[in-house]
C-alpha cells in the first residue's frame, strides 16, 4: 500500500480522479481507499491552515 500512497503523492491529479470516482485503486478495498483519500483531504487542509 505504501507504493500506491507514495505514487499517488507524486500524481495528484489521479488523487482528485479518485475523488471524482473517474478512477479507482485495483487490489484496495473500498474502506483502504476511503482512508487514503481521508488522509489526502485533511494533509492538504493542514497544509493550508500553516500558511494562514
Amino acid at each position: 500500500m505504501i507504493n500506491v500512497i507514495q505514487h499517488l503523492e507524486k500524481n495528484p491529479d489521479l488523487v482528485t480522479l479518485l475523488k471524482e470516482q473517474k478512477a479507482s485503486l485495483i487490489g484496495i478495498s473500498s474502506m483502504e481507499q476511503k482512508a487514503i483519500l481521508d488522509a489526502f483531504s485533511s494533509e492538504v487542509e493542514l497544509e493550508s491552515a500553516a500558511w494562514l
